[in-house]
């Protein structure tokens, strides 16, 4: 099933088996720099999303996704694990977690992530979503090289009491309460990952806290988006590139 195009890339579902295991190698490479398979069990309940370059056919990014009726299945999600997330229970509407989104180390072609934002864009669209959640990583596991970006974080985009998660991790830096620096803005955005950026820009809001994750070598923020917050001329972007 293609869910979108771009003159040289195009989305589609994986449909097979020796699909799912192509983006888990791509998964493997982008996260770990080796060959292999990044593999887990939520693969197997998620949706997985292939950017192919149509003119070679190679998988150049791919993520998985994880739709649901609404808050009270949030347990079901891989983020669950990390973060205590009972205060979304409450959300009524579809929502739907994005993760593992990666593009080959080798492509640096920003059409790429259009295509492969245009495809998620279509998709919540076609389903009616109304939040766009998951985990947002920053590369290796010191806090330290990441303050200015925590603390823009704490700043200006911690999420809504409402829905803000707790600390369920066992190590996790909390640096809404730690630091008490302010920002430098361009290290802060040069720091901050791409994928969060992206984020950002559509509104999205964060955790008070990241979750040092050693099997991954990552520190990772829980980041929530509602589709309903997204500035307009965002979407309009977006819904452009869903074509």
């Amino acid at each position: 099933m293609v869910t979108g195009t771009g003159k040289r890339y195009r989305a589609r579902l994986a449909g097979t088996g020796a699909e799912i295991a192509a983006a888990q190698r791509l998964r493997h490479l982008a996260f770990h720099g080796t060959e292999g398979l990044d593999a887990d069990g939520f693969d197997a309940t998620c949706q997985h999303m292939l950017v192919e370059d149509t003119r070679s056919a190679e998988l150049v990014c791919c993520f998985r996704f994880l739709p649901l009726d609404n808050g009270r299945d949030i347990g079901r999600s891989y983020s669950a694990q990390y973060y205590e997330l009972s205060a979304l229970e409450g959300f009524q509407g579809r929502i739907v977690e994005l993760g593992r989104f990666c593009v080959h180390p080798e492509r640096h072609d920003p059409d790429i992530l259009r295509v492969a934002w245009g495809a998620m864009t279509r998709f919540v669209d076609d389903t009616g979503v109304e939040l766009l959640f998951g985990c947002a990583s920053f590369a290796g596991t010191d806090a330290a090289r990441y303050h200015d970006a925590f603390a823009m974080l704490r700043d200006r985009h911690l999420g809504p009491s409402r829905w803000l998660p707790r600390v369920k991790a066992p190590r996790v830096f909390p640096f809404a309460k730690r630091l008490r620096r302010k920002p430098d803005m361009k290290t802060a955005m040069q720091r901050m990952p791409p994928l969060l950026r992206t984020y950002l820009m559509m509104g999205g809001w964060v955790s008070d806290h990241a979750v040092v994750d050693t099997a991954m070598n990552t520190l990772h923020v829980f980041t929530g988006v509602e589709i309903g917050a997204i500035p307009a001329a965002r979407k309009k972007l977006l819904r452009a590139a869903a074509g």
